[in-house]
C-alpha cells in the first residue's frame, strides 16, 4: 500500500547519529518529526498516525504493532533489524527495509585495530611505559609482553557477507590464512567453508559476523573457549548475545586464550556490575562502545541512504526489504531483492 499525500515520517531515535550527520529531508511532501530517544512506553504514542517509522535501536514489537493501522513502513537506521518484529510485519504487509553496505570499510578496519592492539600487546606496552618500566630497562627495550605476527597466521571468520569477506581481503594483505567457518554442528559445512569445531580449534584470531537469531544466541560458549588455542584471541564485532559472557570471562580469568575485542554487549550500555565491564582490568582485553560502524565517512553514507529508503519506497521502488513486501504488493527495484539482510 503507498504512502498517503503527505505522510508522517517519525524518527524515534536520532540521537544514535552522530550530531554532525546531516539528515536531508524526504523528496516529497511530508511532516517530519524527530525525537532524541523514545523510552518503550512512548513509542505507541508517537508512532499514531506516521507512515513511516524511522529507527536504530528501540524496539518495535506486535503489541505495539498492532495498534499502528496507519504505518506502512518501518526504516531500520542499520544492517540489524533484530528490534523490530519483521515475522508480525511479514504476515501484515508492512514493510521493513535495513541499511546495507555502508559499513563495508569501517568495522573492517575496527576488526584490525582490535586484533592489532592484542597481537603486538599494544595496551600493556603502554601501561609498561606510563610505569616508567623502560628507564629501568638495562637494554634499549624490554620484552615483557608477547608480541605476534599477523603474517602467518590463521583467521577464522564467523560468518560471511560483505563485512566477513571484507575482512578476509584486509587479512591477505597481512599475509593470514583465511578460514570461513561452516555452520555449528553442521557435518558437512557447504563448499568452501571448514566445520565450525574445526575454524575453533585451529585458528589464531576468530571473528564473529554473523546476526544475532535464536539459534546463533550463545554460539561461542565454555565449550568453544575449551578448544581454542592457548593464544587464540576472539574479535566480537557483530552482536553481544553471540558470545557466552561468563564463559569468556572464565576463559580470560584462567589464561585459557590469549584475549578478547569486543565493541558489544548484552545489554548495551552494559551495566557498570555486568561480565564485561568487569574484565577492564585485564591488558587482554579490549571493550569500545558499539563504534565500529561509526567512522564519519560510514556514518554519513547510512544517513544518506536512510533517506533514499524511503524516498524510494514513495515513489513505488523500494529496495532493502527485509519483510512485509510481498503481502503488501511491492516490487523491489531492479538489481534489489527482497529477503533477509547480511549480517
Amino acid at each position: 500500500m503507498p504512502l498517503p499525500a503527505e505522510p508522517t515520517v517519525v524518527f524515534l531515535d536520532r540521537e544514535t547519529l552522530a550530531p554532525s550527520v546531516r539528515l536531508r529531508p524526504p523528496a516529497f511532501p511530508h511532516r517530519w518529526v524527530e525525537h532524541q530517544r523514545t523510552a518503550p512506553d512512548e513509542v505507541l504514542p508517537r508512532l499514531r498516525g506516521a507512515s513511516v517509522a524511522v529507527l536504530n535501536k528501540v524496539p518495535l514489537r506486535e503489541d505495539v504493532l498492532a495498534q499502528l493501522p496507519d504505518l506502512r513502513l518501518v526504516a531500520v537506521a542499520a544492517t540489524g533489524t533484530d528490534c523490530v518484529d519483521t515475522a508480525w510485519c511479514d504476515r501484515n504487509g508492512v514493510a521493513v527495509a535495513n541499511i546495507r553496505g555502508y559499513a563495508v570499510h569501517t568495522v573492517p578496519e575496527h576488526v584490525f585495530t582490535l586484533i592489532l592492539a592484542l597481537r603486538r600487546s599494544l595496551l600493556p606496552y603502554r601501561r609498561s611505559v606510563e610505569a616508567r618500566r623502560w628507564q629501568e630497562a638495562r637494554q634499549f627495550c624490554f620484552f615483557d609482553h608477547p608480541i605476534l605476527d599477523l603474517h602467518g597466521a590463521r583467521l577464522g571468520l564467523v560468518g560471511g557477507g560483505s563485512l566477513g569477506n571484507a575482512v578476509a581481503t584486509i587479512a591477505g594483505a597481512f599475509g593470514m590464512e583465511v578460514v570461513f567457518a561452516g555452520r555449528k554442528g553442521d557435518a558437512a559445512p557447504a563448499e568452501g567453508r571448514m566445520p565450525f569445531d574445526e575454524v575453533i580449534a585451529t585458528s589464531d584470531v576468530i571473528s564473529l559476523h554473523c546476526p544475532l537469531r535464536p539459534e546463533t544466541r550463545g554460539l561461542i560458549g565454555a565449550a568453544e573457549f575449551a578448544r581454542m588455542k592457548p593464544e587464540a584471541i576472539l574479535i566480537n564485532t557483530a552482536r553481544g548475545g553471540l558470545v557466552d559472557e561468563a564463559a569468556l570471562t572464565e576463559a580470560l580469568r584462567s589464561g585459557r586464550i590469549g584475549g578478547a575485542g569486543f565493541d558489544v554487549a548484552m545489554p548495551e550500555p552494559p551495566p557498570a556490575d555486568a561480565p564485561l565491564m568487569r574484565l577492564l582490568d585485564l591488558p587482554n582485553f579490549i571493550l569500545t562502545p558499539h563504534v565500529a560502524w561509526a567512522g564519519r565517512g560510514a556514518m554519513q553514507a547510512l544517513a544518506d541512504q536512510l533517506i533514499d529508503l524511503v524516498d524510494g519506497f514513495q515513489q513505488g521502488k523500494p529496495f532493502n526489504l527485509v519483510a512485509g513486501g510481498r503481502r503488501a504488493g511491492l516490487r523491489c527495484e531492479a538489481g534489489r531483492t527482497i529477503g533477509r539482510s547480511p549480517s
